[in-house]
């Protein structure tokens, strides 16, 4: 079916415990590892790198500053840069190179510089190594790094004007990088980097892939304004370069594009954001998951959308080439190349097969395979996301970082839970259920709404957090907050996979993955609290309780509910039941003032009707109700409000009856000059 608009449910920061890391002086905290044996995080910052305790990250293990020197920072200056932003040293690149050091490059006041830091005893070793290639000058320019067996690869610009991009590999014995030509990047914006090690046992012969994202200014259509293409190129481990041609250059750099866009629509998502690599042992392969807007984000969407590896793989080792194309007043200036392919496969890794017909090394491929291949970076065929749609689509939101957790709910179903960060410091926690997409819910990690930078994710049993960077600190968040749900109806509604009601207890506790005994833990991820210990039903409102100030019917005479008629249910005579809109569906953001209608329609005996409460308090007029009664004698309800509100308010609707209740609740959220009150 077509993708419903998720689910809202809205959380104070003041109602979740969140553990902070901040130290006085210090900004842009954008640089995230972790070490899952020492149970430590790295952070880098400007001028600084810290090691906190992964548990509790409000404690600080050891910490180092990496300053730039007065000098440095006068030279900087001279070349017009600011000494107070820019002539600093940010921290870009933060690696494991053993199990007892770290690379560490900077932008060092516009001369990027790489050292070893010594985790013994957290001290520098002095290296200076020349980072040029490898980390930024500039702070504001994009990166992305992954150290693959010692070595690291890098996408980043190669000079102090960043204009000329680069995607390499730092190796003492075979550096490589890209050609500088606009046909192998073209202005990139590089988001992530990532090693797909070749299978054990994938009969390939073949070899580990290094896996780039980027977002770049098209080369195949040119209009007047820059066109934006998110891409993923893929480069081999065991590339040696060229011998002639494409010397000390990649002879395995293949991109192709990347759909993310709305079916139903001409939607393009085409902006990607951040990547996030999800592996597990019952996947047969990873997918990646990627955060995307439009280029022109006047309505404030984003999207994630998934991916397979072997849909990526497909394209470079099957896919058709794009080449260069002078058609006198088109906007294509690529086209696909239907001509003949040189052997070996131009871009393809050196496999078995390959070194059976003597090409044993890159540097054997004939002249040929390798001109090819420096003339046709850009695949013709595209990565078509899974299912052929995006995960998640929200409206009012810019998304900035992906992490994905799997887990599996009590019935054994298995949920790929998507935390999503926005440009305002809060975090999305998102499922699929159902073809349509549940937000679990929202918690606000820093106060001062800045955007998420970066987001890491621990998924270690007995330490499952997400970690998340801005400029003004660290926070550290579980991966649910299920105490906040004090009624097993709240537990259950929540539709959180992480979380259970337990009778024994009276409390929503925190699932773990082993060892837990699901006998009388109660979790329905459709939501149906039925199965919840019955609880007095809520007291119709007594004569007289104050009623709060809604707006009277509007001039219509019942708003017409947009989801469709219901049909027989299976439900007895008996039993009260919910049907869509359910209210948890209608969360919406509105202005100060500005008027909104919420619905609730229900099943049940001949008794049944409706109770609004508005943040607690009993709502007695301005809420109509139709009733008419079904041909096998049941009640069908119908309810609606028209609401104005200046603060954030919580409404539920209660359905009421001799068989029981139903509950179903909303935050309507007040949204001023673009800001969530």
């Amino acid at each position: 079916g077509r993708q419903r608009e998720p689910l809202w449910s809205a959380l104070k920061v003041s109602e979740v415990q969140l553990v902070q890391f901040h130290e006085p002086g210090i900004s842009n905290y954008s640089a995230l590892l972790l070490s899952e044996d020492k149970d430590t995080l790295y952070v880098g910052a400007r001028e600084a790198v810290f090691a906190l305790n992964a548990h509790n990250i409000s404690r600080k293990q050891h910490e180092v500053y990496w300053k730039v020197s007065e000098d440095k920072k006068a030279k900087c200056a001279e070349k017009g840069k600011s000494k107070q932003t820019e002539c600093l040293n940010y921290i870009r690149v933060l690696q494991p190179l053993s199990a007892s050091a770290l690379y560490v490059c900077g932008t060092n006041a516009f001369q990027p510089t790489c050292d070893h830091l010594n985790l013994t005893s957290f001290a520098f070793l002095g290296k200076n190594e020349d980072g040029k290639g490898r980390c930024p000058f500039d702070p504001a320019q994009s990166y992305t790094s992954v150290m693959v067996d010692g070595e690291l690869y890098s996408g980043t610009s190669y000079n102090f004007l960043g204009s000329e991009p680069i995607i390499s590999r730092n190796s003492s014995h075979s550096p490589l990088r890209t050609e500088y030509a606009i046909p192998w990047l073209n202005e990139p914006s590089f988001v992530f980097a990532d090693v797909m090690r070749e299978s054990p046992g994938g009969g390939g012969g073949g070899d580990d892939r290094v896996y780039f994202f980027f977002t770049e200014v098209s080369v195949e259509y040119e209009f007047v304004f820059k066109l934006l293409i998110p891409r993923v190129a893929r480069v081999c481990k065991g590339d040696q370069g060229g011998l002639r041609t494409l010397q000390k250059k990649w002879t395995s750099f293949l991109k192709a594009r990347l759909i993310c866009s709305r079916p139903d629509s001409n939607l393009v998502f085409n902006v990607l954001r951040d990547v996030f690599v999800l592996r597990s042992p019952d996947l047969k392969e990873p997918v990646f998951y990627g955060v995307f807007t439009p280029q022109l984000n006047n309505v404030g969407l984003s999207a994630v959308c998934a991916y397979n590896l072997s849909t990526a793989e497909a394209v470079f080792s099957r896919g058709k080439y794009m080449q260069s194309a002078t058609v006198e007043q088109s906007h294509t200036k690529w086209v696909r190349y239907n001509g003949a392919v040189p052997t070996p496969r131009p871009g393809a890794c050196i496999t078995r097969e390959a070194r059976a017909a003597n090409f044993s090394s890159s540097l054997n491929l004939p002249d040929k395979t390798l001109q090819f291949v420096k003339d046709h970076p850009l695949m013709d065929d595209s990565v078509t996301p899974i299912d052929g749609r995006p995960r998640l689509i929200k409206s009012d939101v810019n998304y900035t970082q992906i992490v994905v957790d799997r887990t599996w709910a009590l019935d054994g179903t298995v949920h790929d839970v998507m935390f999503v960060s926005t440009d305002r410091g809060a975090l999305h926690k998102a499922i699929s259920l159902d073809n349509s997409v549940h937000i679990i819910e929202e918690t606000q990690l820093f106060q001062d709404f800045e955007p998420v930078q970066t987001l890491l994710l621990s998924s270690k049993e007995g330490r499952k957090f997400v970690y998340a960077g801005s400029n003004s600190g660290v926070v550290q968040a579980p991966l649910a907050f299920c105490g906040k749900h004090g009624t097993c109806q709240d537990c259950v509604l929540a539709r959180d996979p992480y979380c259970a009601w337990s009778p024994a207890t009276a409390a929503c506790i925190t699932l773990h993955q082993t060892d837990r005994p699901s006998r009388g833990l109660i979790q329905e991820m459709n939501g149906d609290a039925s199965a919840c210990p019955a609880s007095s039903s809520l007291p119709l409102p007594p004569p007289g309780s104050s009623s709060l100030s809604c707006l009277g019917p509007d001039s219509s005479s019942s708003p017409r509910s947009p989801w469709p008629a219901l049909g027989p249910g299976p439900d007895s005579h008996r039993q009260v039941t919910l049907l869509p809109p359910f209210l948890g569906d209608q969360a919406q953001h509105v202005h100060a003032l500005g008027t909104f209608h919420l619905f609730c329609q229900a099943t049940g005996p001949a008794d049944v009707h409706f109770l609004w409460e508005k943040n607690g308090r009993a709502l007695e007029v301005c809420v109509p109700m139709q009733t008419h009664v079904l041909p096998d004698g049941r009640a069908h309800v119908l309810s609606w409000l028209r609401d104005a509100i200046r603060e954030s308010a919580e409404y539920r609707c209660s359905a009421l009856s001799s068989a029981g209740s139903r509950t179903s609740k909303v935050r309507v959220t007040v949204t001023r000059h673009g800001k969530l009150s």
